[in-house]
């Protein structure tokens, strides 16, 4: 049959089993958009107040739900504004497919109103990326970006469509979705030298990484904890691979992790990493990092291997074709000796301290996770909120925290949240936020009212940008430039404007009344809390040190000397 361009790219994604995606029309789109009416019935749009906040949205919906995110914008600056989206989800492997239009075939080149060369943008943040020139060309292109975005290690793909190929008619022939192949070849001999190692370790330690999440290799590591009886932490983008309360899980590792687990694996004779990549920080002086153990490294990205931390051996492919592959030669084990040694660095560990006179940010997590079901999803910007939340939140999913961990990008939350939402309305969606990084992207709540969506925003409102600061406090001699914005944003009032419900709290008794307020409204809430601007993220490693410098203590005062002392 023969169809225009805009009716190939609805028709393509119906293909793809794609039901939803995240845009902003504009000139250069305007046939797409056409179509997508016309297809209305089986494509659901999602208007966003700002392209970046669609980027996150299709970001947000492919983590929570394993499914590919789709996001769509205008040529020039509506492409540009995907630009740290697209960059989020290629640092965290997050399967997405932006749709840019561009001006027609004819204008390229020519600096026409609102041309930009998106491709030559976005080449470095991509798995791949493509300008479609030729109708002809449109439907393969656009089944190869969503090949690309699922095989392997995953990431974004983008396609460039200029407006007269929108309008260009074609033949057309449905196809099936391409299977995604698992490419994983097993070395048998690798499985053996790798089981034999850990069967013969003393002091192992297993670190798990975002990568098995990605992989929904969650149980799969499970089995391989419980039966090695080996002592597990994970990095930000692991949490909830293990559940918080289970024995051999010792929780988070490097800058933010727990005295226990950076020691566990600085005294470790063997490690093995799955799906982690060793990034800064978590090895943060990578030539001391595990330097006593014999280091396994499993991933799918060939790339990764000995280019942070040189390891001893290593297995790539999928994470869970390697993990399932190796179970067998693993002998059942329990470590009683190397467990009781890491009880003695638990007692040694930070212990956060209750008050009750303000709201400390470790109460507020707690009652947030009280408040909720198990079948809670966790959205955080980035910043000290989002440690808080990675070191004490108590009951997550490998897909139910999402967070911006290798670009660390302010302003993701509301827009990942709104994704979330959108893809699993049965679940609740808490996000999680700080005061700076919600001022950055907080006019999606426009798009949480429209959309009726009962997404809960925890503000954790210290009137400062906490985490930078908290650096300037410990090793810039508390010389708080542009860190204290002075801001005086009623966020109450902000919500009730757009449209949705605002609570503050500076208690705990009166967040947890506002807590419960919320999970009755059938719109967005926001829940402005009031921390002391001096609460810190510890325990904290500097960057660049080992567990050796870490420090502990509830405030830098009594440890700035000694912070300073390190970094300089």
């Amino acid at each position: 049959m023969k169809l225009n361009g805009s009716d190939i790219i609805a028709e393509v994604l119906i293909e793809q089993g794609v039901d939803t995606i995240f845009g902003y029309p504009g000139g250069a789109v305007l046939n797409i958009y056409d179509a997508l009416y016309k297809y209305r019935d089986k494509i659901r749009h999602v208007l966003t107040a700002h392209e970046q906040g669609a980027a996150h949205a299709a970001d947000g919906y492919a983590r929570a739900t394993g499914r590919t995110g789709v996001v769509l914008a205008t040529s020039g600056p509506g492409a540009t504004n995907l630009v740290t989206g697209i960059a989020t989800a290629y640092m965290d492997s997050v399967p997405m497919v932006a749709i840019t239009g561009n001006v027609g075939t004819s204008l390229i080149g020519r600096d026409a109103f609102q041309e930009v060369y998106i491709t030559g943008i976005t080449m470095p943040i991509t798995k791949h990326n493509f300008m479609v020139q030729n109708i002809s060309e449109l439907a393969s292109v656009l089944r190869e970006a969503f090949r690309i975005a699922n095989s392997g290690r995953k990431g974004p793909v983008l396609v460039d469509i200029p407006k007269d190929i929108t309008a260009a008619v074609t033949d057309f022939e449905p196809q099936p979705p391409v299977p995604i192949v698992d490419e994983t070849v097993l070395d048998e001999e690798k499985l053996q030298r790798a089981a034999a190692l850990i069967n013969a370790a003393r002091c192992p330690v297993i670190e798990l990484g975002g990568g098995v999440a990605s992989a929904d290799a969650s149980d799969i590591a499970h089995a391989v904890v419980e039966k090695t009886g080996i002592p597990t932490c994970h990095t930000l983008m692991a949490t909830g691979v293990l559940g918080y309360d289970e024995p051999l899980n010792y929780g988070l590792v490097g800058m933010h992790g727990n005295l226990v687990t950076n020691k566990a694996i600085d005294e470790a004779d063997l490690l093995l990493a799955i799906g982690t990549r060793f990034s800064d920080r978590v090895a943060l002086d990578p030539e001391h990092f595990a330097s006593h153990a014999t280091i396994i490294q499993i991933d799918i990205d060939n790339s990764e291997i000995n280019k942070n931390v040189r390891v001893d051996e290593y297995l790539t492919g999928d994470v869970k074709t390697i993990l399932t592959a190796l179970l067998p030669l693993l002998e059942e084990k329990t470590h009683d000796d190397w467990l009781a040694r890491l009880a003695e660095f638990k007692k040694q560990d930070y212990t956060p301290k209750d008050s009750d006179d303000f709201l400390t940010p470790h109460a507020l997590v707690r009652a947030i996770c009280e408040g909720t079901d198990k079948e809670t999803i966790y959205v955080t910007d980035v910043g000290q909120h989002q440690m808080w939340a990675a070191q004490y939140l108590s009951h997550t999913k490998s897909r139910d925290f999402l967070t911006s961990g290798g670009l660390g990008t302010m302003g993701y939350g509301y827009g990942a949240a709104i994704g979330a939402q959108i893809g699993c309305p049965e679940k609740r969606v808490v996000h999680i936020t700080g005061d700076g990084s919600f001022h950055m992207n907080l006019n999606e709540a426009c798009t949480a009212v429209s959309n009726h969506l009962p997404i809960i925003t925890v503000i954790f409102d210290n009137r400062v940008l906490g985490m930078v600061r908290q650096w300037q406090t410990c090793f810039y001699g508390k010389r708080y430039s542009q860190t204290d914005p002075e801001r005086q944003t009623d966020f109450v009032k902000v919500i009730e404007g757009f449209g949705g419900k605002g609570y503050h709290a500076h208690t705990l008794e009166e967040f947890k009344a506002a807590y419960k307020a919320a999970q009755q409204a059938d719109g967005p809430v926001w829940i402005a809390c009031d921390i002391q601007k001096d609460a810190r993220v510890v325990p904290m490693i500097p960057a660049g040190k080992t567990v050796d410098s870490i420090l502990l203590a509830d405030s830098c005062a009594t440890c700035e000397k000694q912070c300073y002392k390190q970094e300089n």
